[in-house]
């Protein structure tokens, strides 16, 4: 998917997109408008901003004054839906998240979704928030996934990340098959029935958001070695490598390959990412099934911490958000990057229109 070709694909349809500022304590509303600056997003798509205005407009005087001389938007022209109730800088404590803070970003996320299940927004992209915030104000979600989940009535889901390598155009695909979950329930909550849900996510979206009908995906191991034929754990040889004998079975056009051991399942992603290897460009999966959180997350963000996206997939709108959090030892400082958030909402952007 080339985001170059962004504006002759979508002359005909502009996608609607909701972004939230996420937790206003956090860098969230600083990367929100850098990014809304970094771009003529009015050229292919309708923004409309959800968050409380009079925040966003102290938050944009403190970056003037600090040492950031880029660009931000014209806050008079940008579509917004100001969340009551109103907080300021003084209210909010920059670097010091709360109930308010926490009820604040829930609430912008809850509106947006109202309005993406209501069809005025083909997609959302989300800020980042804390979930110890949301805790504080009485939300217990493990995070933005699942409310999004539970505000568009989505019974399966995943949670995905998106980046394409600045070095060589390359796209990373990664999907989690389970997530916010201590290490010690990775091995119970892993079955063949939800790896059979994750992997029908990932071919969905392949297909459907990145026009892969034959896709090739990579599955990881779970143990170290992929559990050397039983002797360092017995998941793959059990059930592991059975369950991936009847998926390619199911998908006979598609390149499973696996289970493969969690040290190697990286090395190629990374020599195509980075260039180190001309032939990884070629043999280099289309997307990689990490089978948890950090297995997935740690090489992720050592590629493309700065341009990485988190996406959910099986929605029935577009989601996409920062391969980052709240980052509150900054905040307010005008140092945050806003590249992620740019590539978020590319991502968005670019998935509207493969959709149609």
């Amino acid at each position: 998917m080339k985001t170059s070709t962004l504006a002759s694909r979508l002359s005909l349809t502009r996608p609607r997109l909701a972004i939230t500022l996420g937790d206003p304590a956090g860098i969230g509303p600083e990367v929100v408008l850098k990014a809304l600056a970094a771009r003529n997003w009015g050229a292919i798509a309708d923004i409309t901003v959800f968050g409380t205005r009079s925040l966003l407009v102290q938050t944009a005087t403190a970056i003037q004054a600090s040492a950031y001389a880029g660009p931000l938007p014209d806050l008079n022209s940008l579509n917004f839906v100001d969340i009551s109730p109103p907080l300021t800088l003084d209210t909010v404590g920059l670097g010091q998240p709360s109930a308010a803070t926490g009820a604040a970003s829930f609430a912008y996320l809850q509106a947006a979704i109202e309005g993406a299940v209501g069809g005025d927004y083909d997609a959302i992209v989300t800020g980042p928030i804390a979930k110890s915030a949301w805790k504080a104000a009485g939300h217990n979600y493990p995070g933005q996934t699942e409310l999004l989940a539970a505000g568009a009535k989505a019974e399966r889901f995943g949670m995905a990340f998106v980046a394409q390598s600045p070095h060589t155009g390359w796209w990373l695909r990664a999907l989690l098959a389970t997530t916010h979950i201590p290490l010690a329930q990775v091995p119970t909550a892993l079955t063949p029935d939800l790896l059979t849900q994750k992997l029908d996510l990932l071919f969905h979206s392949l297909k459907q958001d990145f026009g892969l009908a034959q896709p090739r995906i990579a599955v990881a191991g779970l143990n170290p070695h992929s559990g050397e034929g039983g002797q360092l754990g017995r998941e793959e040889t059990d059930w592991l490598i059975p369950w991936l004998e009847a998926q390619r079975q199911r998908y006979p056009g598609v390149q499973l390959d696996g289970p493969i051991p969690p040290d190697t399942l990286w090395v190629r992603p990374g020599q195509a990412w980075f260039g180190t290897d001309g032939r990884a460009l070629e043999t280099a999966h289309d997307a990689y099934l990490a089978l948890y959180h950090d297995q997935g997350l740690i090489p992720v963000k050592l590629m493309a911490f700065d341009r990485a996206v988190n996406t959910t997939f099986g929605l029935p709108f577009v989601r996409t958000s920062p391969d980052h959090g709240t980052a509150f030892d900054i905040a307010g400082q005008g140092v945050a990057n806003a590249s992620s958030m740019v590539a978020a909402i590319d991502l968005a952007v670019a998935v509207v229109g493969s959709r149609g």
